[in-house]
């Protein structure tokens, strides 16, 4: 007989990350916070955790099912750790992910690429309910440097300007499943999915 796969919400209508995620939890059924008319929620967390934490919250209460919150951004050495919690509206509270790089690249003009060490970094945070007092946090971290243009054409955020040393390409030019591998967002997922088996809430 086969499983139902579990439902959550997925605290998020980022439709790239949703693909990335479904992808890495292929025995779940995630579900976007859209398909529950969750409302956003201002990410005023001065860190990743806090801000995943209030996203998972605000979904698990408008959708009565277990949430999945995903806070990640992009962390420049160069840029006194810029643009951080702020990666996702660092053009602005509306910009897109060509205004986001644009700003990125403008403030590292002149800067030498042995300077332009960066990182992505992800937080999970999965909550059973919306007054969970124990949630479960996983947190990975991908190491790289911006490079001095856009390349390739998947991914999205700051993949183009994000270089892969051990592939020598950009994580916009690598495949969904390889990125996934390397990726914050996978060693996070790793770990989140270790945990919930391990202490058996799925």
């Amino acid at each position: 007989m086969t499983k139902t796969p579990s439902s959550f919400v997925l605290a998020s209508g980022n439709a790239g990350k949703i693909r990335e995620l479904q992808a890495l939890l292929p025995d779940f059924s995630l579900r976007p916070q859209t398909d529950f008319a969750v409302p956003e929620i201002a990410e005023t967390g001065g860190t990743f955790v806090e801000n995943a934490i209030l996203k998972a919250r605000n979904a698990a209460r408008y959708s009565q099912l277990p949430a999945i919150a995903d806070d990640s951004g992009l962390v420049v050495h160069a840029l006194n750790d810029a643009p951080g919690i702020y990666s996702a509206r660092y053009a602005g509270p509306d910009a897109n992910d060509a205004q986001n790089i644009s700003k990125l690249l403008n403030k590292l003009d002149g800067v030498a690429m042995p300077e332009r060490r960066a990182y992505f970094f992800c937080v999970l945070v999965f909550m059973r309910h919306e007054n969970d007092p124990c949630p479960f946090i996983a947190q990975g971290r991908w190491d790289g440097a911006i490079l001095e243009r856009p390349e390739g054409e998947f991914g999205f955020g700051y993949d183009p300007v994000f270089g892969v040393a051990s592939h020598h390409c950009s994580a916009a030019q690598l495949s969904l499943e390889v990125k996934n591998s390397l990726s914050h967002r996978g060693k996070a997922l790793a770990l989140l999915k270790h945990a919930l088996f391990e202490n058996r809430v799925v």
